[in-house]
């Protein structure tokens, strides 16, 4: 047994040992795609695992996350601070090897996986990423930004919609610097993929403009290098290698899918040991395999130590690239509201996203974006910059066609790259879009989401375009800051948090209809998240709490209440006012004051919150119906006539 047979070996017997040890997990993927993933770190990728972070890496993600033990033995050996004890803790609590990689929790995971499909996603995103920093960045003889993106997928990841899409995105920009490693066994987690696929991947990457490799035999190392290699000289398509392997390779159950997942207990074990000719002790690693990854190790440290000198020699030629590329890469993004200035007595909020998305620009470039084919209505595009295309990526603005979750995905990957990515579709679209958006929440990364058409006011469009629960159901997502503005003003703060942000994903909610421009608006305490709008007293006989378009209406409401004190108060983000101190909502919410009214456009669930067992809650808990928004809107005594009126009910009660 050679060195490399050795290797392979050690990394199918580490992800025996920690299932077993775990009596849990998954080792049917990494028995079978051990030789790819050794085939990546060692022969291929370029990477220092003493700086995890450095900017020029080979980046890599395990699209198959069930297979986490494969991606941890791969670092343990590769030099990362994954120990031995580490694998040995798998799947236990507290552990840097949960069951599925997760970002930030383990060094040198790029991202976190397991829904199938996203992962592919992202490395679309992270190559984007590259692309377009390379052609902003690069200049003769000077290629600062220069390496791949790999992932390893498997047959479930490409029977998800999101991975499907993604690559054709993928395909259309001709991302040549992406490779994707398919690990082909043909088997799910209920059987033979033929039970619930007859597809031909191939063909359809082919169509896609992929190239697309096979390699026969997926322990034929030389084989799967060459294929590596060959798809490297591709710089104008990305590239599929489809690898047949074997699932659960060397086991009695191999080729089915009984060892897809859970432990097999001792006896399977040393069938699995002996069969794969390791003969090692549990979680030993012979001192050979540690010594030939260490060549690596060093090679990696040397290629950065290179990039740094070329990188230095760049500073000194191209001061105001580097100090850009400097300000992009360390996510400098303190943003200067006074740049934006709205004029005129009315702006939908959606107009108000587009102009402070465009004049943040300005003062941070690293924003990249666009919309699921919706771009002139989200207003996202930023002005006199191209669109990235098969044959440039230079510009800001990405057509990610008719495609909201990839979309999300891959702006996930932009983030997670060092840009900042973002996208917009329409509120009630989000549900296409959850999981990703979930996604960013969990890896703490800023993604931005601009959700428009956010009420019923979308009017004639009907009820498969009007949201209704869609706000509270994203208000529930944990680490995601849905931010509702009540005009153009508070919309240019909801940026600037967005830009500012850095572990906490936003979600900002607009309208397309005109609403008034609000000069009592307070940037500071918009901010907050909730603030009074309009004072009349510290100890009012009522407070009003609207979002969004729906302050203007409460406002006007308001009017109508003679003889009441009346507080008005914007509350555009929950997430943002339940991180103040009890003192300040207090203060806008004082607690002696029990005669609260809720207004806003959508499910009145989670409202009570706020306005207390004794408030009112006014909007809408039914689907509407195709019509103009102010016949709609009369019909459901959403006017201000009406809602006066009931105010003025529930208060002589």
């Amino acid at each position: 047994m050679n060195i490399k047979e050795l290797s392979i070996a050690t990394i199918r017997g580490l992800a025996v040992d920690s299932v077993e040890n775990a009596k849990n997990g998954h080792m049917g993927m990494p028995l079978g795609a051990a030789t790819v993933g050794y085939s990546l770190f060692h022969d291929h990728m370029i990477f220092n695992p003493k700086n995890p972070k450095w900017l020029n890496r080979d980046r890599f993600v395990l699209t198959s996350g069930h297979g986490s033990i494969l991606l941890y033995s791969l670092l343990h050996l590769s030099g990362y601070n994954v120990k031995i004890d580490d694998l040995k803790q798998f799947r236990q609590l507290g552990s840097i090897t949960p069951g599925h990689p997760e970002f930030g929790v383990t060094e040198g995971v790029e991202a976190t996986t397991g829904p199938l499909g996203q992962g592919f996603s992202m490395v679309v995103g992270l190559a984007i990423g590259e692309a377009h920093l390379a052609e902003r960045f690069n200049k003769p003889n000077f290629n600062i930004i220069d390496h791949y993106t790999y992932t390893i997928c498997g047959d479930g990841d490409l029977e998800e919609g999101v991975a499907l899409e993604a690559a054709a995105i993928a395909g259309n920009l001709g991302l040549g610097k992406l490779i994707v490693l398919y690990d082909a066994n043909q088997i799910t987690s209920d059987g033979p993929l033929e039970l619930s696929s007859q597809e031909n991947i191939v063909e359809k990457f082919k169509a896609m403009n992929w190239q697309v490799l096979v390699v026969e035999d997926g322990n034929d190392i030389v084989s799967i290098n060459n294929a590596i290699d060959i798809a490297k000289t591709d710089v104008d398509r990305p590239t599929l290698i489809k690898v047949h392997t074997t699932i659960g390779f060397g086991s009695s159950l191999q080729g089915t899918h009984k060892i897809h997942s859970n432990p097999v207990g001792d006896k399977e074990a040393a069938i699995i040991k002996k069969n794969i000719g390791f003969e090692y002790e549990n979680f030993e690693v012979p001192e050979e395999v540690y010594s030939h990854f260490k060549e690596k190790e060093l090679l990696g440290q040397e290629a950065e130590i290179e990039w740094k000198n070329k990188l230095n020699k760049y500073k000194e030629n191209y001061t105001q690239e580097y100090s850009d590329l400097v300000k992009i890469i360390s996510g400098d993004s303190k943003i200067d509201t006074s740049t934006v200035v709205f004029k005129g007595t009315a702006l939908a909020t959606r107009d108000a996203s587009g102009i402070s998305l465009n004049t943040y620009y300005k003062q941070y470039p690293a924003l990249v974006g666009g919309s699921a084919d919706l771009a002139s209505s989200n207003k996202t595009t930023i002005n006199d910059f191209p669109y990235m295309s098969h044959e440039t990526h230079s510009g800001p603005n990405i057509h990610f066609g008719v495609r909201e979750f990839a979309m999300a995905s891959i702006v996930n990957g932009l983030t997670l790259y060092g840009l900042r990515g973002y996208c917009g579709t329409f509120l009630v679209f989000s549900d296409y879009m959850r999981s990703a958006i979930r996604h960013a929440a969990l890896m703490k990364v800023p993604s931005i989401f601009i959700m428009t058409h956010d009420s019923m006011y979308v009017g004639q469009d009907g009820p498969t375009h009007q949201p209704i629960e869609h706000l509270i159901s994203l208000r529930a997502m944990p680490n995601l800051v849905v931010y509702r503005p009540a005009d153009a003003n508070e919309t240019k703060v909801a940026w600037k948090l967005a830009l500012e942000s850095k572990e906490t994903p936003y979600l900002i909610s607009l309208g397309r209809h005109n609403v008034p421009v609000l000069a009592q608006v307070d940037e500071e305490l918009a901010a907050k998240g909730g603030y009074i709008l309009e004072k009349t007293s510290d100890v009012p006989d009522l407070v009003i709490v609207a979002t969004g378009s729906e302050v203007a209406t409460a406002l006007e409401v308001s009017k109508q209440l003679d003889g009441y004190n009346v507080n008005v108060v914007s509350l555009p983000s929950w997430e943002l006012f339940e991180k103040q101190s009890k003192e300040y909502q207090d203060t806008v919410l004082p607690p002696t004051v029990s005669k609260r009214v809720s207004i806003e456009l959508g499910s009145t669930l989670g409202w009570d919150k706020y306005v207390g067992s004794k408030g009112l809650t006014i909007g809408v808990n039914q689907f509407g119906e195709s019509a103009p928004a102010d016949a709609l809107l009369q019909s459901l005594g959403f006017t201000v006539d009406e809602i006066a009126t009931r105010i003025k009910k529930y208060l002589s009660e």
